[in-house]
């Protein structure tokens, strides 16, 4: 399991960097463009929006598993050792359930649907499904990741950290 999951780290650190280097070649042509040029280009506005869904949804699956993202601990801090780790575990249970419920059963159905009607983007001229096909992406590495994380409690061992993370 640690293998795999250190695979699928790898993959999203390099996809995530591919994403952000990317907005940041389109937003630099969308400046050039527009003010050296004096001829915008039409379609960096949309791909960079795009870009930036992709970047936030995949990067929320990312910044959960590093445990950087946001959490309150305040009231399960004044429990016991005992009684945080099974909390943790009831906690990391209601995030699978709600990313598959949610973002994979649901952003699947938004994905299907926006191709059934083939709704298209404006600049971009893609459907719009392509787009939305993060949500059900990111929702399945969140449940990865929550499942991973539940099968390290049940053998009382820590998840590895990711490489390059602090």
């Amino acid at each position: 399991m640690t293998k795999l999951v250190h695979w699928v780290d790898s993959v999203l650190k390099w996809f995530l960097a591919s994403l952000m280097a990317g907005i940041v070649v389109v937003v630099c042509w969308q400046v050039v463009s527009r003010y050296v040029l004096n001829a915008p280009s039409s379609i960096t506005e949309e791909l960079s929006r795009t870009l930036l869904i992709w970047i936030g949804m995949v990067g929320a699956a990312f910044a959960y598993r590093t445990g950087v993202h946001l959490g309150l601990d305040i009231v399960t801090q004044k429990f016991a050792p005992a009684i945080q780790r099974r909390l943790a575990m009831v906690l990391t249970a209601a995030v699978v359930i709600f990313a598959i419920a949610v973002m994979v059963i649901g952003g699947g159905n938004l994905v299907a649907l926006t191709w059934e009607l083939n709704q298209m983007s404006a600049a971009l001229n893609i459907k719009m499904a392509y787009i939305y096909t993060v949500l059900p992406l990111s929702g399945l590495l969140i449940a990865f990741y929550g499942v991973c994380q539940l099968y390290f409690m049940l053998v009382h061992k820590p998840m590895q950290q990711v490489e390059g993370m602090h």
